[in-house]
């Protein structure tokens, strides 16, 4: 994925994932995990839109269920996701239609 790095918007997010007990995965994730990722919610949740974007992991090896990390999260330039590139931008981090976590943008890396 690097050598096509124009091709990416890279940021430094907080990201929170919920616990099991308030719907979250039952186990965590490693670097590298592409989760849908969801700006806004439309009242029609059928035409909700996703993006794609890969979580890694600076300086541990995984996220468990209810833990808070700050992460570099990549993703795919594609039309209409500058709009939300922003610091302080939040997001929903989802699995399918499941929402497993939050993500928060801290800083816009390029």
């Amino acid at each position: 994925m690097d050598e096509k790095r124009n091709d990416l918007i890279i940021v430094k997010a907080k990201v929170t994932m919920k616990t099991t007990e308030e719907g979250g995965r039952q186990f965590g994730f490693k670097s590298g995990y592409r989760p849908n990722h969801v700006f806004e919610l439309p009242e029609d949740l059928r035409s909700i839109e996703t993006y794609i974007g890969d979580i890694q992991f600076d300086d541990q090896e995984l996220i468990e269920p209810g833990e808070t990390k700050i992460v570099t999260v990549r993703f795919l330039k594609v039309p209409k996701i500058d709009t939300f590139m922003r610091v302080g931008q939040k997001w929903f981090i989802n699995e399918a239609a499941r929402t497993l976590g939050f993500g928060e943008i801290l800083e816009i890396k390029n």
